[in-house]
């Protein structure tokens, strides 16, 4: 039997930004994160995630940090990998659309303090929505990712994906990330999913899981075998459960394989047992919740992302009708399918969410319209792959004509009118998008930063720290 080429997979860790966002709530501080760089920088990793997603709100709203300050922290000190963020295309890190002008200067600035893949996705998959943020990261001479949304339903069939792979090579992205934020994504459809994609670009593929559905280190594996280039992992403490496979399992998996990755096991479990006590704290405290270390095989019966069902739960609880739990597992399919089938992550997933909780409550659908609904169906967010249900559309919109063109095309230049706001608390050029991006925190940030640095009464700061849940 001839013998198989060497194609070691690579990997990229998670611990410092999805792991810790998918189990406590992006809530570990950079002071946890310093002491290990050096040992993590030695490993010999593809890439360490270490910024974007929800870490710049949690930093700013719960840990009073800067994420600008964090993010050259661990410049400094990761003196040999590459840093990857996650970035949601004309949403950057906030939850509306932004005029281009402040998409380019964020991911310009984004670069300019260390950042060296952007990992940019859309929750519709419309690809109008990541050109600007593609574009951008281009100019800067940074790595442009494109990650697909995965999803299930009629519409993404395995030509649909190899298309899209085709044009996003075209856009002029430089990797391609297959983004299975809810782990809908099963072993065998990851041979075929990722053997379609590399009929379909040239690109190098990476691929992004959950363990919330119990499959995704299979999946990993068949996914490697069929040509994957990288995969996402997490150091075991914050593995497992809604964040990733462990990156010693995955290690230990392909080792003595054409796919080794060569990485340090010793190295790796040094690192882990700076982890262990961080994790065992979390447990203690609370902040790390049993309930999302485990399997929830549900995921794969609604295909509903882990982080969406504890919203639900939360939802039904405050309004008295937890009894009414299965009933909007039901209703999600359906509202999902009035709004186009797009696949369900941030916002797409609370909008819909949200919607059917109401549709269950109130006893009728859509008798109660939210504004994200109504925004969803005007076209505001983009183009979901199917059209959205005329009936409901007229009945959440009226008469307004729905956006057609791409939705930032409509919004005017904003960075002017953030510079003029935010004047009073810069310190730094960074302060403008912080201040763009989350006006309300930015400016209860600035005020606390400004009482630390004068240390006038930090108790008063110390007080508005205390008006968050944690």
């Amino acid at each position: 039997m001839a013998e198989q080429v060497k194609k070691p997979v690579k990997i990229m860790e998670t611990v410092l930004r999805d792991a810790h966002q998918s189990l406590i709530a992006t809530r570990m501080t950079t002071e946890q994160m310093l002491p290990i760089i050096d040992k993590m920088d030695k490993v010999g990793y593809h890439a360490v995630e270490c910024w974007g997603g929800a870490t710049f709100d949690a930093s700013l709203r719960f840990l009073k940090e800067d994420p600008w300050e964090r993010l050259r922290k661990l410049r400094d000190g990761f003196k040999n990998t590459k840093l990857q963020m996650l970035f949601r295309g004309q949403n950057i890190l906030g939850y509306n659309h932004y005029s281009d002008d402040v998409v380019e200067y964020f991911v310009q600035k984004s670069i300019a303090n260390g950042i060296d893949i952007i990992r940019i996705f859309d929750c519709f998959n419309d690809l109008r929505n990541l050109q600007t943020a593609v574009k951008a990261a281009n100019k800067e001479k940074g790595h442009a990712q494109v990650a697909l949304s995965y999803t299930l339903g009629d519409a993404y069939t395995l030509d649909y994906w190899k298309d899209m792979a085709k044009r996003i090579e075209d856009m002029g992205a430089n990797s391609l990330c297959i983004k299975d934020m809810a782990g809908l994504l099963v072993p065998y459809k990851a041979t075929e999913l990722v053997e379609a994609l590399k009929a379909g670009t040239d690109l190098p593929i990476q691929l992004h899981t959950h363990y919330t559905s119990g499959v995704a280190s299979m999946t990993y594996l068949k996914a490697v075998e069929a040509g994957c280039d990288i995969i996402d992992t997490a150091i075991s403490p914050f593995s497992m459960g809604t964040s990733q496979p462990a990156t010693e399992v995955m290690v230990e998996t392909f080792k003595g394989t054409p796919y080794d990755t060569g990485l340090d096991q010793n190295l790796l479990a040094e690192i882990a047992d700076y982890f262990r006590p961080i994790q065992e704290d979390c447990l203690k405290s609370g902040l790390l919740n049993p309930k999302v270390m485990g399997v929830n095989i549900k995921t794969l019966l609604y295909q509903v992302p882990g982080g969406m069902l504890s919203n639900l739960v939360s939802q039904l609880k405050e309004a008295h009708a937890e009894d009414k739990y299965y009933d909007v597992l039901e209703e999600i399919p359906k509202v999902r399918k009035d709004f186009g089938e797009p696949p369900l992550v941030t916002p797409s997933s609370q909008i819909v969410g949200t919607q059917a909780v109401l549709n269950v409550l109130q006893g009728e659908r859509y008798k109660m319209v939210t504004k994200e609904s109504k925004k969803v169906l005007s076209g505001e967010f983009g183009q979901t792959v199917k059209p959205f249900n005329p009936e409901v559309q007229k009945k959440a919109i009226g008469d307004t004509q729905p956006i057609t063109c791409r939705p930032a095309d409509l919004i005017e230049p904003q960075l002017e009118k953030f510079e003029q706001e935010v004047a009073p608390y810069k310190q730094q050029d960074e302060d403008v998008l912080t201040y763009a991006l989350f006006p309300a925190v930015a400016t209860e940030f600035f005020k606390y930063r400004e009482a630390q640095q004068t240390k006038v009464d930090p108790k008063a700061a110390d007080k508005e720290n205390k008006a968050y849940p944690v």
